[in-house]
């Protein structure tokens, strides 16, 4: 039986940091999945995912609740993503450019497309996320890629619920829009 977070979190407050390779192993290929999705960008992505782990660590005697790192270790990496988020938007237009971070779930009729075709519509998917203002791509990744509730969207970013429904919608709509476009052209 593996041991929980709160358990592994006690051993490292406790002393035994090298416990803590169990959390990052544990969560790393989500929050990076989430990170790369986010800021387009495999290199920025990771950076923000390591800066997320370290801080994390430094600040793991202040978890309020360990049971729930991962809730808490998310928060840090939504965060550490606004911040390289805004300076890659300073450098230039962010699209994605990595394979890994253009597979949106639910993609209708991929069972049916061929491999040229799949990758060319996972290009337009991630183009059309790129092109989402921040906070709707934000919501709409926690939403719809993380599976998050919207109360638990809220706990991590600060924006309230009614808030949050409105930037998925619109985030929808808005890809929605895009790639009807991108299908016609």
């Amino acid at each position: 039986m593996e041991p929980t977070d709160a358990a592994i979190v006690g051993r490292v407050v406790g002393g035994d940091v090298d416990a803590y390779a169990v959390l990052v192993a544990r969560y790393r290929d989500r929050l990076a999945r989430y990170a790369v999705r986010m800021l387009g960008d495999r290199a920025a992505a990771e950076e923000a995912l390591q800066d997320a782990f370290v801080r994390a660590f430094r600040a793991l005697a202040r978890c309020e609740n360990p049971a729930r790192f991962d809730a808490w270790i998310l928060s840090i990496l939504v965060n550490r993503c606004r911040t390289a988020g805004a300076r890659l938007a300073r450098r230039e237009r962010t699209f994605v450019r990595d394979e890994a971070a253009l597979l949106v779930a639910g993609t209708v009729g991929a069972d049916a497309m061929t491999d040229s075709e799949r990758s060319a519509w996972r290009e337009e998917i991630g183009r059309a996320l790129a092109r989402l203002d921040e906070g709707q791509r934000e919501a709409f990744l926690l939403k719809h890629v993380e599976e998050l509730s919207y109360e638990e969207m809220a706990g991590l970013t600060g924006v309230g619920v009614s808030a949050l429904k409105m930037r998925v919608k619109r985030a929808c709509d808005r890809l929605r829009e895009l790639l009807r476009e991108a299908d016609c052209a």
